[in-house]
């Protein structure tokens, strides 16, 4: 096998046509690399090959990807060198499940995911030295299969290996991306960040798919602001207590970061809407579970969990 510093990806496979993966399939076919695109909603992969992925809007581009398949077992008679994980969270345990069947040392999976504790589902099963984690920094909709809108791009991506063994591959993926017009830069500090961008989830995403409203909405609306205000006071002060480092301008970045939002629905208000199950328990859960952990009572957290888990129950 080769050395960790000579690893050279060249095969990829993006788990999930949603508007996140489809971007990654896009830039990485972009680039010359090959490119395989699975979704178990054969719909939505179809026009990935041919006339290709569309995205439009802070980035422009058709781009067509070498390969679609709705199985991960297909995978096992030709394995890539990497996967990106880029389907929604509560989906990871089966998938982990799946790769574990054609796993072999050398294959790197990254979980590309919003959420906290994503990559451990992965990690639990393949090992840590196996397990990447991003966190990605662009908005995205589905406008159709293979057609994604993409109203903002505030690159850079970041990424980091589970195993500081593994550290020379991850920073070789993050070169590729790079390459291919990903910015993505290697980081240290990649447990902080997933908890501050996975904050900023708590406290807009639920708000939005229980109210029906977009961001802006939210922000503006004096009820509703004062339940996105208390939770992100809330989801601090379980993030603090939990030795999880923020800096100490973390509030006042996040209320002038959502306030800038502008009409956008977030994910899980899409998912509600689409009666999808969302990602609720590995954003405002891991708030209750990680408060629970330290000691902090969570009642906002509790409330907005169980007002989607409810939404859900519907579906």
């Amino acid at each position: 096998m080769a050395k960790e510093s000579d690893f050279l990806p060249q095969k990829f496979a993006v788990v999930g046509a949603g508007p996140v993966g489809c971007i990654v399939a896009a830039f990485l076919a972009k680039g010359g690399y090959d490119v395989t695109l699975c979704d178990v909603i054969e719909d939505l992969i179809k026009p990935a090959k041919d006339p290709g992925i569309r995205i439009e809007g802070a980035e422009n581009l058709l781009q067509p990807v070498a390969n679609t398949c709705s199985r991960i077992d297909k995978f096992a008679d030709d394995p890539p060198d990497v996967m990106f994980i880029t389907v929604k969270a509560n989906a990871n345990a089966l998938i982990a499940s799946a790769i574990e069947g054609f796993y072999h040392e050398g294959l790197y999976v990254i979980s590309w995911q919003n959420g906290i504790d994503t990559e451990l589902v992965f990690a639990d099963v393949l090992g840590r030295s196996a397990v990447m984690r991003a966190v990605v920094n662009y908005g995205c909709a589905l406008a159709a299969p293979s057609h994604v809108k993409m109203p903002f791009h505030h690159p850079p991506h970041y990424l980091q290996e589970l195993d500081p063994e593994t550290k020379p591959a991850a920073e070789a993926v993050a070169q590729v991306l790079t390459g291919c017009g990903l910015p993505t830069e290697h980081t240290g500090q990649l447990i902080s960040m997933v908890w501050r961008k996975a904050i900023l989830n708590a406290c807009m995403n639920p708000v939005c798919a229980v109210t029906g409203v977009t961001m802006a909405q939210a922000m503006t609306d004096p009820i509703v602001y004062q339940i996105v205000d208390a939770l992100i006071k809330e989801c601090v002060k379980v993030a603090r207590a939990n030795e999880i480092e923020l800096g100490w301008d973390f509030y006042p970045h996040a209320m002038q970061y959502m306030g800038s939002a502008g009409a956008h629905k977030p994910s899980m208000l899409m998912d509600i809407e689409a009666q999808r199950r969302t990602e609720v328990d590995f954003i405002n859960g891991k708030f209750i579970e990680y408060g629970r952990q330290a000691g902090i009572e969570t009642p906002y957290n509790n409330t907005l969990h169980s007002l989607v888990k409810g939404r859900e129950s519907q579906f």
